[in-house]
């Protein structure tokens, strides 16, 4: 079933790109120049397409790269949180255990202890 729905969205995505691709092959000069756009010292001829891909692949991941730094407290609280209840879990553990070694087996604990004080 998430094999199908893989494919359901993936299978559209490819078919535009391949569509991009075929009807944007015409080369362009990219100039990392500024100051010589006719004749640059730095450049490159490639298909538009690749400039377009190129430029959405940079967006997807600067944006991952930001949301993984944005995500770093809440990691690091989760961790902290995760020591605490394996910390308090080995407490609760040993006061369990140290409870049984105090109380012998087959005893009921004793109701409450009434109230022995003096009212004038």
């Amino acid at each position: 079933m998430v094999g199908a729905l893989k494919a359901l969205i993936a299978l559209p995505i490819a078919l535009v790109l391949i569509l991009l691709a075929v009807a944007n092959r015409t080369p362009v000069l990219l100039s990392l120049d500024p100051f010589a756009p006719d004749a640059p010292e730095i450049g490159l001829t490639v298909p538009l397409f690749a400039v377009i891909l190129g430029s959405i692949a940079i967006g997807v991941i600067l944006g991952g790269v930001g949301s993984w730094m944005a995500g770093g407290k809440h990691r690091r609280a989760r961790r902290r949180s995760a020591r605490d209840v394996n910390r308090l879990e080995a407490e609760t553990e040993r006061l369990r255990a140290a409870m049984a070694t105090q109380r012998p087996t087959g005893t009921a604990l004793a109701g409450p202890v009434p109230d022995r004080r003096v009212y004038p």
